[in-house]
């Protein structure tokens, strides 16, 4: 499959790019593309969430009040859950959430998003480029120039590049990932995705092993 490369002002250059069918031609296996996501996801959770029990609660330990001849239920501790101020039953305790999936499993997910992609004609060949200074106004006729100044993108660096990246943050359409930090959950969010020409290589390097 051969894509035209554009430059940052949206005009072909001349050159083509082929982009391999072992990674952009391949059927989806929409299923693994659903478990990478999912893994993803939820290796995001930082599952730190707590909430103190009855143990836990600051307070008096004395037994409030006598056994029995109140009228009410009897009550032990101020610390009880039934109280305002005392610990919660069976409240959230810290936990671990990641979840393991096997690289092929990983690699195949990523080649089927790509591939998907592809089919839809969301991906973009852009000749690499760098920025002289930090400045989103830049970025932005980019987008402009791309004609992606409306839709959610992803751009896929070579290798970091700190004022393409200082450029886009402030943009809330626009992620900005290296070719080596490429994962499915981004390039599924994503309606179209941006790959400068250098990183096509690397994609497929990294895809094809």
């Amino acid at each position: 499959m051969e894509v035209a490369v554009l430059n940052i002002q949206g005009k072909e250059t001349g050159r083509k790019v082929t982009l391999s069918e072992a990674v952009f031609g391949i059927t989806p296996n929409n299923h693994t593309i659903y478990l990478d996501i999912k893994q993803y996801l939820a290796n995001k959770r930082q599952g730190t969430h707590k909430s103190k029990e009855r143990n836990e609660v600051a307070g008096s330990t004395r037994k409030i009040k006598k056994q029995k001849g109140t009228g009410t239920a009897r009550a032990g501790s101020v610390k009880s859950p039934v109280f305002v101020g005392g610990g919660r039953i069976f409240g959230p305790r810290p936990k671990d959430y990641t979840q393991k999936l096997n690289k092929k499993v990983k690699r195949l997910a990523r080649r089927s998003i790509l591939s998907q992609k592809a089919q839809q004609g969301a991906i973009i060949v852009v000749e690499d480029f760098n920025l002289q200074a930090p400045k989103t106004k830049d970025f932005t006729q980019i987008l402009a120039a791309l004609g992606i100044q409306d839709k959610k993108s992803l751009f896929v660096l070579t290798d970091t590049n700190k004022n393409v990246y200082l450029s886009s943050r402030n943009i809330p359409t626009v992620n900005t990932v290296t070719a080596s930090e490429l994962n499915t959950y981004d390039i599924a969010n994503a309606t179209s995705v941006v790959l400068l020409e250098g990183a096509v290589e690397v994609i497929q390097s990294n895809l094809t092993k």
